[in-house]
């Protein structure tokens, strides 16, 4: 029982993990608009996200390389975002 508690509550802690960023992604995609984005604050999660899948493939922790890799692509779009829209900015009159 309690290796199925744990996976249930890994499984839970994954999805919520993946599931934060996709907010955050759509709606500076759709305003085109990072500037509400801490670009030192992203840089420190896909650095955490690239370090704990490395833990993972180290581990052979299948569950923790898949979430970690989807947070990472995720947590990276948003920081690719915030210096694409950011750079743009400065560029305008």
């Amino acid at each position: 029982m309690t290796n199925l508690l744990a996976t249930i509550i890994g499984s839970a802690a994954a999805a919520c993990s993946m599931a934060s960023f996709a907010p955050q992604l759509v709606k500076i995609l759709k305003e085109r608009d990072a500037s509400a984005v801490s670009l030192k604050m992203f840089a420190l999660t896909v650095t955490g996200f690239a370090l704990w899948s490395a833990y993972g493939l180290m581990l052979r922790s299948w569950p923790l390389v898949a979430s970690n890799l989807v947070c990472l692509a995720l947590s990276g779009a948003i920081l690719v975002a915030k210096w694409r829209f950011s750079h743009h900015e400065v560029r305008k009159p």
